[in-house]
């Protein structure tokens, strides 16, 4: 008993100094958010046999060779879209769940689409585990048009929508999902440099804000491209 909470304690130090080290200095100010950044136990979305990585600058290593965003990552997007509570999100790459449940709880409803099944059932239990009743976690490749045009639970007019891998363009299937006046996150380009990228959708304009640049795996499950062999 003496030894897990003494884990426990230092579990807590360590996610202290992330908001500390990692977060605050690096400009990411909006107390709220850090404060839900130091209270929420983000080693309960993390493997057990990582867990001591939990609050390290870096992507820690997930189940189906995925990763999760680092937490300045996670800080960065949420300061970005200034959720107010009422939005519709829609969030491709679900890993855990960690940033579909710091979504949810600042607005009114998450959808989440997953690829590997291990996840979307790991991320589904972390979320009721942590009480979170307005985000819907399914397994879907939201890469492939028909499958997200013809799946029950995506609708259109979110938003916001969250990518998380990067890519080299966003496909036309998911910002046909946008509202007016909605937000996207996205990883654009490729690796070894990626930028998390903010686009902010009007009636008549996209702009488009490079935010910083880093790493970030690429998507996976693209479409093939078809070529002609003559």
């Amino acid at each position: 008993m003496t030894e897990i909470a003494s884990n426990q304690g230092a579990l807590n130090i360590a996610r202290r100094n992330m908001v500390e080290y990692q977060i605050r200095c690096c400009k990411v100010l909006e107390p709220e958010l850090l404060d839900m950044l130091d209270s929420m136990p983000r080693e309960d979305y993390v493997p057990a046999d990582v867990r001591s990585l939990a609050y390290m600058e870096g992507h820690v290593p997930i189940a189906c060779n995925q990763e999760m965003f680092s937490p300045l990552q996670e800080a960065s997007i949420m300061q970005k879209l200034n959720l107010q509570g009422h939005e519709r999100i829609l969030e491709i790459g679900t890993g855990t769940g960690y940033l579909t449940t710091l979504l949810a709880m600042h607005s009114a409803e998450v959808t989440s689409c997953e690829l590997h099944a291990e996840l979307t059932e790991v991320a589904r239990k972390n979320l009721s585990d942590h009480g979170i009743e307005n985000a819907t976690t399914i397994r879907i490749n939201a890469m492939n048009a028909e499958e997200v045009t013809n799946h029950a639970h995506i609708a259109t007019d979110y938003d916001v929508i969250v990518i998380g891998a990067s890519l080299n363009a966003v496909p036309e299937h998911l910002t046909a999902l946008l509202a007016e006046n909605a937000q996207m996150i996205a990883f654009i380009g490729k690796n070894p440099v990626v930028t998390l990228t903010h686009t902010q959708k009007s009636t008549t304009s996209h702009i488009e804000t490079a935010m910083c640049e880093t790493l970030l795996q690429n998507m996976e499950a693209l479409p093939q491209k078809r070529e002609f062999i003559f």
